[in-house]
């Protein structure tokens, strides 16, 4: 029985010295392989970078300014319209016929002055002679300054016609977008009052408002001054515009105005673009990301846009020190340029940014670096 303790306790020494040998031997592990890119300094343009709206430059409601039964509708509902083309048709005849009637009677008014002219005329010459008594030229000469006064009457009475007429055709004022009609052929129109028919909205040009602070209104002014311009020369500017579908802001445009004065509740200034919107992309009412350059050919600098991370204490990127130990740095971002970002604080110039296995870097702990490809 003994003798089986002892074997056994030989036995249990031997496989713990064999366990502490493994261990002596056994290789360090491996730094995990993560991808850094250098912190690059460059020249950027600074750009502000906020929300708008688009808005119709012009958007115009269409009215029947007459009374009567809507005869035709010349166009389909969403149509593009041209400047001057008839869009709603409103019973014409009662009015042609009014107009006539004017017409004749401003003919008749001429007919009656062209007769007084003449006795008028006749008068004259007989009173010279002392053929005719003053009383009868005097008669003569108030007969044709009244009928002259009837020609005008005539007149204002025939010009008033014929622009009620016109009003029997409702044109496009604009070339634009008709929305859907809200009378139907048939219906009495303009009866109680100017009814509304439908709206036109034009699309080219198209405004985006947006809003800016007074900080970014200093910063452009000062962008402006460098280049010899104020803030009277925003037709210069340029703004670029994207929708929440696109990537980037593919739209260019122009600074259009600037409010004077600072809204005292927002204290922010309101702000517009102008942009042709040939192809349309741009409708009324649309949320769009604005830009807007700042200051041109700052010097920044710029870490991929993927190297940046969050936690409670704010935005920091993790960086590769030369002895290849990683380094948690809290940053202050800046506006992106691309894929890239401008880094306001928190890193030198040529740090090493870790960009690729950022899961497998560890604060504190070493790691095997390799170079980001090149573009």
């Amino acid at each position: 029985m003994r003798t089986l303790r002892a074997a056994c306790a030989v036995m249990s020494v031997m496989s713990l010295a064999a366990c502490k040998d493994r261990h002596r031997s056994a290789p360090p592990p491996t730094p995990p392989t993560v991808t850094v890119a250098p912190a690059v300094r460059q020249k950027i343009t600074r750009t502000l970078d906020t929300t708008g709206s688009v808005a119709a430059v012009n958007s115009v409601d269409l009215f029947a300014r007459v009374s009567g039964y809507l005869q035709d509708i010349g166009y389909k509902d969403g149509a593009e319209v041209h400047k001057g083309d008839v869009l709603f048709t409103i019973e014409p005849l009662p009015y042609q016929l009014k107009l006539q009637q004017a017409q004749a009677q401003e003919a008749q008014q001429r007919a009656l002055l062209q007769q007084a002219e003449v006795e008028y005329t006749r008068q004259a010459t007989l009173g010279r002679s002392n053929t005719a008594s003053a009383s009868a030229v005097d008669q003569a000469l108030a007969t044709r300054d009244a009928d002259r006064a009837q020609v005008q009457q005539a007149q204002s009475a025939t010009q008033q016609a014929a622009v009620t007429y016109t009003y029997t055709r409702v044109l496009a004022p604009l070339d634009g977008i008709v929305t859907a009609r809200l009378v139907s052929v048939g219906e009495l129109v303009g009866q109680s009052g100017p009814t509304k028919l439908a709206t036109e909205v034009q699309l080219e040009p198209v405004y985006v408002n947006f809003n800016v602070s007074e900080r970014d209104v200093l910063l452009i002014r000062a962008g402006l001054a460098k280049e010899g311009k104020t803030l009277r020369d925003a037709g210069s500017i340029p703004v670029e515009v994207g929708l929440q579908t696109e990537t980037g802001t593919p739209h260019a445009g122009t600074l259009d105005y600037v409010a004077p004065g600072v809204d005292p509740s927002t204290g922010t200034l309101a702000a517009r673009a102008i942009f042709a919107n040939k192809d349309h992309l741009l409708l009324p009412g649309y949320f769009v990301r604005v830009s807007v350059p700042v200051q041109r050919d700052v010097e920044a600098l710029l870490v991929p846009d993927v190297a940046l991370a969050a936690d409670q204490g704010g935005r920091y990127v993790l960086v590769v020190g030369p002895d290849d130990i990683v380094e948690e740095r809290h940053v202050v971002p800046g506006p992106s340029q691309g894929a890239l970002r401008v880094i306001e604080s928190g890193l030198r110039p040529g740090d090493r940014v870790i960009v690729g296995g950022m899961l497998r870097a560890v604060p504190g702990q070493k790691v095997n670096p390799r170079p980001a490809p090149a573009g």
